[in-house]
């Protein structure tokens, strides 16, 4: 009798409960080193910069890009219940800027430039990176303070260049990219969670507290 051989989705299945068993262990270090309390922190104080009018700023590469367009579209849009919109751009996505600024000034300046053409003192700037080692996002962070934001920044273990430049950091400690990705959209979605929770008790109705916001001065005075 022929001995059989091992299924092909034998080696399949162990790479994805391996990948899984990673997973549980980057998020079992966010919960236990504090970063869920920097996670609400930080939505408590995004709560009081963007309905006065403040904005948000975000950028990444590659799959950073995306969880960095996934957070500002939550805020534009919303995450769970209705509530009115905030500003919040993502850099990269200004397509016809990026490559302009790309070819005129260089791959490290894409976004520090938009940084410094579109945030004003006070607002947020929030950068993800999985090595924290990206030269833009670096310099981004430079010109973000420089400019008188606060700059967040999310990424893979520290420490790290990116962490060093920006004001505060979430470091996760994942064995792979993909593990950093994953617990940053984890990450991205408690904030959301956060700024939701902490914004709710300040609006009343979604449309009273877009009639009340006040954004006129800031803006005239920018």
């Amino acid at each position: 009798m022929t001995e059989s051989s091992p299924s092909p989705a034998v080696p399949a299945l162990e790479a994805a409960q391996l990948h899984c068993r990673s997973l549980e262990q980057a998020l079992l270090r966010l919960r236990r080193d504090g970063g869920l309390a920097r996670i609400a922190d930080w939505g408590g104080r995004l709560a009081a910069v963007l309905p006065a009018g403040g904005r948000l700023l975000a950028a990444g590469n590659g799959g950073s890009a995306a969880q960095a367009q996934h957070l500002t579209a939550e805020l534009v849009g919303r995450y769970r219940k209705e509530r009115p919109a905030y500003s919040a751009i993502s850099l990269h996505a200004e397509t016809s800027s990026l490559t302009a600024l790309g070819n005129d000034y260089g791959f490290d300046q894409v976004y520090a430039r938009q940084v410094a053409a579109h945030g004003r003192p006070g607002d947020v700037l929030v950068l993800l990176s999985t090595s924290g080692r990206s030269a833009n996002l670096i310099s981004a962070a430079v010109a973000g303070r420089s400019a008188g934001l606060r700059v967040w920044a999310m990424t893979g273990p520290g420490p790290n260049p990116l962490a060093e430049a920006a004001d505060e950091t979430l470091s996760i400690v994942g064995d792979t990219t993909a593990t950093v990705q994953e617990a940053h959209l984890v990450a991205v979605h408690l904030l959301c969670e956060a700024f939701d929770a902490a914004v709710a008790p300040r609006g009343g109705s979604a449309a009273g507290a877009l009639a009340a916001r006040p954004v006129a001065a800031r803006r005239e005075a920018s």
